[in-house]
């Protein structure tokens, strides 16, 4: 592979002090607000636009295709302005936005629990608009702290360090959203109030986490100058199609994020229709989620004895195996949570090493064509989680039309049967495609990365 050289004035410099743990959890504290207002649509959006506003199953996932294809396009767009802009400031390229982008977001997530009394088409409008709008308002917040890590550092332990601790407050914020919002809701005599005003307070909490990150971190890895070529379309098909790692990854993410978000939507259905309680939503989150916080945990011992890509791969076969046995035993709810907790364990291992493979890619990216493009690198990743959310939303929805749910009645058998292969088959045969993808054509291997640094340093 041929590779650019770098100008004769390096635009990057890199300040070499290693990070503390304060700065570690903090940078960790801005997945756990982002996961105050993402999960929640994740989690809860499909059940409030069928079961609250009205919205025919199929349609409602339809909602959730076109607007996050719309906001995955978005992505490169906004991460490539970010790269771009010339006036860096004090406070670094990327901690400003996390301020104003929460504010936004949060707005814009209330928003979008709030069912306006007027006809079918006129929600369907309303729910296309708001969730395109939020998906920028998203975008203009998670692309700038997804960079953030990469210009953070660049020492591996460190790298390593930043993607745990990320996942532990992913993890957190999915855990805690999981547990208190349902039962919450059900507290309000009506749930179009409950709805947003729970909402407004877990995205409260939401801008707290990213205050205390924009707060506590600093960016070393600094660009001092603008990438030299002209900002084009042209220019991010370019970033994307010569850097194999992240073609790789993108693939990877499609289906394992589309497994997981999956995982994660349909357990309230479970909940309420196959075991005939929705609030044990909470109890079994609880459990199921907060199990996930040991593969975490593991994550570092295990990277550093396989490195990153076989660790990914170990966590996939963890899930997929625990995923088949869920769906093929009777369903009780001992066996089922316990099961899907190490489902949950196996695959929150290669979701936190991802964000550390992320980092290592805008390192190979800088290698191969001279320039540092952090956000635009992240955005194109981002593309890939932003389609995978689009698809594991509409087949939620079609996946739900399919085997006849009909919202708040008893369900048949057949329908019932569905709903525990959509959450559990589903995401077993797409996290197989994930781990062959990764084994098989995922080649930056952390000697590699090693080396790369070593010639960036040379540069």
């Amino acid at each position: 592979m041929s590779t650019v050289l770098a100008p004769e004035k390096d635009p990057i410099e890199v300040k070499k002090e290693k990070l503390s743990l304060k700065e570690k959890i903090s940078y960790g504290f801005g997945d756990f607000g982002n996961g105050f207002m993402f999960d929640l649509g994740q989690l809860y959006l499909l059940k409030f636009l069928t079961d609250i506003a009205g919205i025919p199953a199929a349609a409602a996932g339809t909602i959730f295709l076109v607007s996050k294809l719309f906001a995955a396009i978005m992505d490169p767009i906004v991460g490539s302005s970010i790269d771009y802009r010339k006036n860096i400031g004090k406070r670094g390229k990327f901690k400003p936005y996390l301020i104003i982008g929460s504010l936004v977001l949060a707005i814009f997530t209330v928003l979008l629990f709030i069912s306006p009394e007027i006809s079918i088409t006129g929600k369907l409008i309303y729910a296309y608009a708001l969730y395109m709008i939020w998906g920028i308002a998203y975008s203009f917040t998670n692309i700038p702290y997804g960079s953030l890590g990469a210009a953070m550092t660049q020492n591996a332990e460190d790298r390593t360090s930043l993607a745990t601790f990320r996942q532990i407050g992913s993890l957190g914020a999915l855990l805690i959203t999981s547990v208190i919002v349902m039962p919450l809701i059900v507290k309000f005599e009506n749930p179009k109030v409950g709805y947003p005003v729970v909402m407004g307070i877990m995205c409260i909490v939401g801008i707290i986490g990213f205050y205390i990150c924009y707060r506590n971190t600093k960016e070393r890895v600094l660009v001092k100058e603008a990438p030299r070529e002209k900002l084009s379309f042209k220019s991010i098909v370019k970033t994307f199609v010569t850097n194999k790692p992240l073609l790789t990854l993108v693939l990877m993410t499609i289906f394992s994020i589309s497994a997981y978000n999956i995982k994660s939507a349909l357990l309230i259905y479970f909940a309420q229709y196959n075991l005939g309680n929705v609030t044990l939503v909470a109890n079994m989150s609880f459990v199921i989620i907060g199990s996930s916080f040991i593969g975490v945990i593991l994550m570092p011992k295990l990277v550093k004895k396989f490195g990153k890509k076989h660790t990914a791969m170990l966590g996939f076969a963890i899930c997929i195996v625990a995923d088949l046995i869920n769906f093929f035993i009777p369903t009780n709810i001992y066996s089922f949570t316990i099961l899907s907790a190490i489902a949950f364990i196996g695959i929150s291992i290669p979701n936190g090493i991802t964000w550390a493979l992320v980092s290592d890619i805008i390192d190979y990216g800088e290698w191969v064509s001279g320039e540092r493009k952090e956000a635009t690198t992240y955005s194109l990743f981002n593309f890939s989680r932003k389609l995978a959310q689009s698809l594991a939303g509409f087949l939620s929805g079609l996946g739900l039309s399919l085997i006849g749910y009909v919202p708040n009645v008893a369900q048949t058998a057949g329908t019932l049967l569905g709903i525990k292969g959509l959450l559990t088959l589903y995401p077993a045969i797409a996290l197989t495609i994930a781990m062959l993808i990764i084994g098989i054509l995922y080649k930056l291997t952390d000697e590699k990365h090693a080396e790369i640094i070593q010639k960036l340093e040379t540069r």
